[in-house]
């Protein structure tokens, strides 16, 4: 069972690594979805942030997230609090998909994989990144943002900088035509996953060596 961790920014192509990897045949765990579906199904999640924040569920069950978000943004500490209820919760929900499941692997989608620990999980943990210019205009075209919109959410995110020596591969997007990134990310994985399976992959990932103190650069 080959286990990868896919993060980054909003606007660098997450999305497309994710969809080649699950045509390579990967079950994709979406962290973001898995908690939401938590916070319906897991009883235990739901007294946490009851006991820690109050009545921050509405009437028809559902999480009162701008609540939340007022209240855990503005504050690190309660934002610390929210973080330690709810990634050991979406952790042991990824375990238990890793553990059942019976696909070629495992691709773990989580703007937090660091943060949570899932990066611990996996063989392999790439962050894809973009320049600001090109992330600019595809967030603007893909969520009709104005400019100064998605330049607001470009920079209420974690710099680039912050996935090296972190992760353990760090891809820069640099593709306007998505048909071109697919096909580099193609390639990518399918020397990673010779690489991680034991085979001698050489090109398009400059050897596959694994670093410790920095993550592997490469731009396509």
């Amino acid at each position: 069972m080959t286990v990868i961790g896919i993060t980054g920014p909003t606007g660098a192509g997450k999305t497309t690594a994710l969809e080649i990897l699950e045509s390579l045949g990967f079950e994709i765990v979406d962290c973001d979805a898995l908690y939401y579906q938590l916070l319906q199904t897991d009883g235990a999640l739901r007294r946490s942030l009851t006991d820690a924040f109050g009545q921050v569920f509405l009437p028809d069950g559902r999480l009162d997230r701008k609540a939340v978000a007022k209240r855990v943004f503005s504050d690190p500490a309660e934002l610390a609090k929210l973080n330690a209820i709810v990634f050991p919760a979406v952790s042991a929900a990824v375990k238990q998909k890793i553990k059942k499941c019976s696909q070629k692997g495992v691709a773990i989608d989580a703007i937090n994989l660091v943060e949570s620990g899932m990066g611990r999980m996996c063989d392999a943990t790439v962050a894809v990144t973009a320049p600001p210019a090109i992330r600019l205009r595809r967030i603007m075209a893909r969520d009709g943002l104005t400019q100064e919109q998605a330049q607001a959410r470009i920079a209420a995110q974690k710099p680039d900088g912050y996935y090296k020596g972190l992760c353990t591969y760090l891809l820069e997007n640099q593709e306007e035509d998505k048909e071109v990134f697919q096909g580099l990310m193609r390639d990518f994985f399918a020397n990673l996953l010779e690489f991680l399976n034991g085979g001698n992959a050489n090109h398009g990932c400059e050897g596959m060596e694994r670093e410790t103190a920095d993550a592997k650069e490469k731009r396509l």
